[in-house]
C-alpha cells in the first residue's frame, strides 16, 4: 500500500511494523520514534488504536523481537524463543472464544475476538499467522540497498522484491547498464 509517511509493503502488518525501522537506504530513519507516530502508524494500517494502548517502550521491545524473528526466518533458521514468547504473551491478553465456520466446503476452527484486537494484538496475530502457514516463506528484498522484509506466499516462492516498480526494476536496470567503469 503506497502511503506518504510509512512503507507499508511487507504483505503482513507485522513485516510493516518491522520494516518501520528498515528501508531502501543503508542507514534508513525509524519511522516510529515515538508514541504519536506509532499512533499515525496505526492509523494508516487501520488498526483500532483502544485506550491509548501499550506503552511506547513496550511497543519498540516487541518490534526488536520481532526483527529478530523476521531474520531469523529469513536465514532459513528455527524461530528464536525470545520472539515466540513475546508474541504468545501479547495473543494471550486477547480475549474471545473458538468458533466452527465452513470455509471452502470444510469445517475449521477460528478464534473470534470479544472487541477489536488492540494494534499490539493485530500485529502479534499477523506474525503467529504467517509462522502457522507452511505456504509462507519470510524474505528480505533483494534490492542491494533495501533491507525490507516481505511475506512470499508466491506458488513456488520465487517472490524478491518488496515492490517491483522500485527495488527489482532499479536491480534490472543497473545489471542491463553493466558494470560501472
Amino acid at each position: 500500500m503506497v502511503h506518504p509517511e510509512f512503507t507499508l509493503l511487507g504483505d503482513a502488518v507485522w513485516l510493516d511494523f518491522v520494516n518501520s525501522a528498515r528501508g531502501r537506504t543503508p542507514a534508513p530513519p525509524d519511522l516510529l520514534p515515538d508514541a504519536a507516530a506509532f499512533a499515525r502508524w496505526t492509523r494508516a494500517q487501520r488498526l483500532m488504536q483502544l485506550d491509548g494502548g501499550a506503552p511506547y517502550p513496550t511497543i519498540r521491545d516487541f518490534r526488536r523481537q520481532l526483527t529478530a524473528l523476521a531474520k531469523a526466518l529469513d536465514g532459513g533458521l528455527q524461530p528464536p524463543a525470545g520472539p515466540i514468547a513475546a508474541i504468545n504473551a501479547v495473543l494471550a491478553a486477547s480475549t474471545g472464544s473458538h468458533r466452527l465456520t465452513r470455509i471452502g466446503g470444510e469445517w475449521r476452527l477460528q478464534f473470534a475476538p470479544a472487541r477489536p484486537l488492540a494494534p499490539l494484538e493485530a500485529i502479534a496475530r499477523s506474525a503467529a499467522a504467517t509462522l502457522a502457514d507452511p505456504a509462507v516463506a519470510v524474505r528480505r528484498c533483494a534490492g542491494e540497498t533495501c533491507s525490507l522484509f516481505l511475506a512470499d506466499s508466491s506458488p513456488n516462492r520465487s517472490r524478491r522484491w518488496c515492490t517491483p516498480a522500485i527495488c527489482g526494476t532499479t536491480l534490472r536496470v543497473e545489471r542491463r547498464r553493466g558494470p560501472l567503469r
